[in-house]
């Protein structure tokens, strides 16, 4: 008698379109759970080997170590904020989502919050529901023939830049992170972002939320624009400063505001809601029909191909398939200093060299170079970084990427180097290793110093001339600033040369409280990363 083979179970934890049940088509069981009840979560998600979830189920380090086959969870949407992908790449269980399915939603709401603010649809609309005819008072302004501003040329940036040439609009853009001919070939000039802020008639922002982004849009930044400026934000609240946003358009500096999204939400009682110049949204960018549809089924097919074994386009962590298990402590680590190099080199690199030396280098290591590219773009684009588009992200700026294996490392078991030349010819460099029965990351060596540093959330990195009394002042000014220091190293090329001060501190560093880092001790270079 032949005993039946039993099908992956599929656990879907949250309401998904019926389109994403029928693309993952008749060959797994298909099991329902509420994923916000946790007892209900934990018990059934002990036999299944695969996730579905949206964004109520919390998928954290409890929840892995309950499901025994865990091979997958997908989420059906961009953010990632519920899954702990990190416990999730501990216990090799592959993350997924749907990177691109909101992408139009997002740039389509982006103009027509844009055209919104620049018509007065909302004030004439509430006018003439509350019965009054205010033609005269509603005039508005035509896109045509304006210059905008595009704060971030992301993919949901480039839709917004194609969609608003259609309306005759001159597009600049600001982002230091893409190089002028890429932008030039879409029909985009590069500026600075005081160009941007003093050129541009209407302005809309795509930038990722980072600490380096949170408040980017502020006081200073507004006191720049133009009175008869449209400002758009549809990206991620806090980008703008909203209290600074709220006075100039008071004081009529700004003249109309689109806002769908606020640094704290869900957000019903702003000061900006009061404003007959704000159209505002409860964050809609991904709420449209065919971005959820497009969502459900995006990761349908990534689970279909993770419990097949095959390659898997919107891998977050890994990119399926074997990954050695003394390479994987690695992947974490390795992405870390991805994005400690892009903090250092502050700009996008012409080339990258990823060096992997020790005892790994016996396993393949191609896993690491994705690492990289996903720790050096995490910060500087709007999508959702993978480690299948990592690369395809470095050839769109024209990046050449060369992994570099050997087995010998001199000073320890296993070394990871991420090392770039920059457009002035300039190199940037970062290496770190794992130490210990608990393998515990520590950063070995920025720029040619070397240093014994955890990478902890919040960093800071200081070249100077070596002479005494540096030290001292450092810590004089972050005590000031209310800032712990939680572990500092000190390294010097030689006496009386090139040194560096190497920071791990409680919390970030503000942008004006570096600058008087970096004039107090005449720095040469001074950066802080945030592995938040």
């Amino acid at each position: 008698m032949t005993m039946p083979v039993s099908r992956p179970v599929v656990l879907i934890a949250e309401e998904l379109s019926p389109a994403t049940v029928e693309a993952l088509g008749p060959d797994f069981e298909i099991r329902y759970c509420d994923g916000a009840d946790r007892g209900e979560l934990l018990a059934a998600i002990a036999d299944a080997d695969a996730l579905l979830v949206r964004s109520a189920t919390k998928v954290d380090a409890e929840a892995l170590a309950a499901a025994r086959r865990l091979k997958v969870v997908a989420r059906a949407g961009v953010g990632l904020d519920n899954v702990d992908v990190r416990a999730a790449t501990q216990s090799g269980v592959m993350v997924v989502n749907a990177p691109t399915s909101n992408i139009v939603s997002a740039a389509e709401l982006a103009v027509a919050l844009m055209l919104a603010a620049a018509r007065h649809v909302s004030p004439a609309h509430a006018a003439l529901k509350n019965g009054e005819w205010k033609r005269a008072r509603y005039t508005g302004t035509e896109l045509y023939e304006k210059t905008v501003g595009i704060v971030g040329l992301g993919r949901i940036g480039v839709l917004v830049a194609q969609r608003l040439s259609a309306f005759g609009m001159n597009v600049i853009a600001y982002d230091p992170y893409v190089q002028a001919g890429r932008a030039a070939q879409m029909g985009v000039r590069l500026v600075d972002l005081d160009t941007l802020l003093t050129e541009a008639d209407f302005m809309s922002v795509h930038l990722p939320k980072t600490p380096e982004t949170v408040g980017l849009i502020g006081t200073e930044q507004l006191a720049k624009v133009k009175p008869s400026l449209v400002l758009v934000n549809a990206a991620r609240g806090g980008i703008v400063d909203e209290p600074a946003l709220y006075a100039a358009l008071k004081e009529g500096r700004v003249a109309a505001a689109g806002l769908d999204v606020f640094a704290q939400e869900p957000c019903t009682d702003s000061p900006l809601f009061e404003l007959e110049n704000v159209v505002a949204t409860p964050h809609l960018g991904a709420s449209t029909d065919e971005a959820q549809e497009k969502a459900g089924i995006a990761v349908a097919k990534s689970v279909r191909l993770a419990l097949s074994g095959e390659l898997v386009p919107d891998a977050v962590n890994v990119q399926g398939g074997l990954i050695a298990e003394d390479v994987r402590p690695g992947i974490p680590l390795t992405e870390k200093l991805g994005r400690v190099f892009t903090g250092l080199a502050g700009e996008v690199a012409l080339s990258i060299d990823v060096e992997v030396r020790g005892e790994i280098t016996d396993y393949d290591v191609k896993v690491l170079e994705l690492a990289a590219l996903k720790g050096i773009f995490t910060d500087i684009v709007e999508d959702q970084v993978s480690y299948v588009n990592a690369p395809l992200l470095a050839s769109e700026r024209g990046i050449a990427v060369r992994l570099v294996s050997d087995p010998e490392s001199p000073d320890h078991r296993n070394l990871i180097t991420i090392r770039g030349t920059l457009a002035d010819g300039s190199q940037v460099s970062v290496s770190g290793t794992l130490i210990g029965i608990n393998q515990k990351e520590r950063l070995v060596e920025v720029n040619g110093f070397d240093v014994d540093l955890e990478p902890t959330e919040h960093l800071a990195f200081l070249t100077y001339g070596d002479r005494p009394g540096m030290v001292g002042t450092v810590g004089v000014i972050l005590g000031d600033a209310g800032i712990n220091i939680a572990g500092m190293q000190v390294s010097r090329d030689a006496k009386g040369g090139r040194a560096l001060v190497a920071l791990s501190v409680d919390t970030a560093i503000p942008g004006d409280v570096l600058a008087d880092l970096q004039h107090a001790i005449s720095a040469v270079s001074a950066r802080a990363v945030n592995l938040v």
